[in-house]
């Protein structure tokens, strides 16, 4: 991208994949011990004091190095200072997963340059595997370069089902279109841990993955790694997220998104189940 400096890129990689093993470690040496746990709403979500310990270490790690950046993270907010350059940090993704013992939980990291993602980092907390993935330099799990390809048939195959925390249980239009995913394919999973199902989609273990109505900051690595890839990543409506392709876009500060992915031969199948359950709705 013109005016970033590819230099601090090297070394924001270098950072974020440092603080996200650190934090990822912090959270698997305390998986299954006793953990304070408090609700952050009324929805029911929890935080413990390993969300807050691990958000703290890798907002101090980015920050003993990018001083001069912004910074979003999922307990602490907002800081740092404003600057072209923005973070967004989630340090345990899947706290409800991780106080309830199941070992789906881990670490989401991304950077954005003039509102377009160029850096996203997720780490597998459980199965300490990182996953990077740098703008037009594609997407690397270790030393294995990632190739979104599964086969199959759409309708025998496994999508992921990730929703907001905004999303009300009675919500009609989500419902229904869960339901229409739901009878027209094998099996739609959720395991409320989005950084770990854009891994599963990057590596080719799921054919697509429809996010309905989200935000946070776990959002942003996931979509750069599945897009570099090789997923299609699009709106409900067929139309590029600005995040990833240059526009108008800031992450952090839209409204929540709506995204199918899918790599491009099963996308437009995809897309059009989306807007078929959306219609069904709409029809009542």
């Amino acid at each position: 991208m013109i005016g970033m400096d590819r230099n601090t890129l090297t070394l924001a990689r270098e950072v974020a994949v440092r603080a996200a093993v650190k934090a990822g470690e912090l959270a698997k040496k305390r998986f299954g011990s006793g953990l304070v746990l408090k609700q952050k709403d009324d929805r029911g979500d929890l935080v413990t004091e390993v969300d807050v310990q691990a958000d703290r270490l890798i907002v101090d790690e980015i920050l003993s190095v990018f001083r001069a950046h912004r910074i979003y993270s999922e307990e602490a907010g907002e800081g740092g200072v404003a600057s072209d350059w923005v973070w967004h940090v989630d340090p345990l993704d899947g706290t409800n997963n991780f106080a309830l013992g199941i070992p789906l939980y881990g670490v989401s990291i991304s950077l954005s340059y003039q509102g377009r993602i160029v850096l996203g980092v997720i780490h597998d907390s459980a199965m300490e595997l990182t996953y990077v993935a740098l703008q037009e330099e594609g997407a690397w799990q270790g030393e294995t370069r990632l190739a979104a390809n599964p086969t199959g048939a759409l309708p025998k195959s496994t999508l992921s089902w990730i929703q907001g925390h905004a999303v009300r249980k009675d919500n009609q239009q989500a419902l229904a279109l869960r339901h229409h995913l739901e009878y027209s394919v094998k099996r739609v999973l959720r395991v409320w841990a989005p950084s770990l199902v854009w891994a599963m989609l990057a590596r080719g273990d799921l054919h697509g993955v429809v996010l309905y109505n989200s935000e946070g900051e776990d959002l942003y690595a996931g979509l750069l790694l599945v897009q570099e890839a090789g997923v299609k990543v699009t709106d409900f409506s067929g139309n590029p997220i600005p995040w990833l392709n240059g526009g108008t876009g800031t992450p952090g500060t839209d409204e929540a998104a709506y995204v199918v992915a899918a790599v491009p031969a099963y996308h437009a199948e995809l897309l059009q189940l989306v807007q078929e359950g959306l219609a069904a709705k709409d029809e009542e």
